[in-house]
């Protein structure tokens, strides 16, 4: 089983990213709290955690309103 992350702009479809594959979803969780910074400056607004063709979940990279 291979985890990967799905890229979305603020319309809600997909954007480019990093081509990255995790073995587990600790992996890819690990990889995205170290990288989402650099994924919301390049347009990412939200990802989804995807293994193999099924969404575990979605998350936005937005900050929140406080």
């Amino acid at each position: 089983m291979a985890w990967s992350w799905r890229y979305e702009g603020a319309d809600g479809t997909a954007v480019e990213g990093p081509a990255e594959s995790f073995s587990s979803q600790a992996d890819a969780e690990s990889w995205i709290g170290q990288t989402w910074r650099e994924l919301a400056a390049s347009g990412v607004t939200s990802v989804a955690l995807v293994e193999d063709d099924r969404v575990e979940y979605r998350m936005s990279l937005l900050p929140t309103a406080e």
